[in-house]
């Protein structure tokens, strides 16, 4: 006598959905919405740090020429009008884009410091959960 065809593919088909499926509601589950809102934070996070290290490094020349400049305009003879300064707020020379250059070292520092207390609370929460599991 022949098995019933069907019902055996069925069958097979059962445990083939069984074997690939987990049940188990502790472990994460995959969900797109959640892929797609990394994805974009991090293109975020990654364009806001770009522009972050752009706006300290590279607009109109960068932040550490023009320490330089004013540390020799500071200690040396030498004068704003030697770095091209001729006018204040329209011919800065050396000293163009340095609010904006000022501006991302704030915004870096703030940024990092931001970073270190995030790292602290981590740490001190683990610490006591540690010091919890011991007694």
């Amino acid at each position: 006598m022949m098995p019933d065809i069907p019902r055996l593919a069925l069958r097979l088909w059962a445990g083939v959905l069984d074997f690939f499926s987990d049940d188990d509601s502790d472990e994460p589950f995959y969900d797109p919405v959640h892929l797609g809102a990394v994805c974009v934070v991090s293109l975020v996070a990654v364009g806001g740090l770009y522009w972050l290290l752009w706006s300290l490094l590279v607009y109109e020349g960068g932040l550490f020429p023009k320490v330089s400049a004013g540390l020799s305009v500071l200690f040396t003879s030498r004068t704003l009008a030697d770095f091209g300064t001729e006018q204040a707020p329209y011919a800065l020379g050396a000293f163009a884009g340095w609010v904006g250059n000022l501006g991302a070292l704030l915004l870096c520092a703030l940024l990092l410091w931001a970073l270190r207390s995030l790292y602290r609370a981590a740490e001190e929460g683990a610490a006591r959960r540690e010091g919890s599991r011991d007694a």
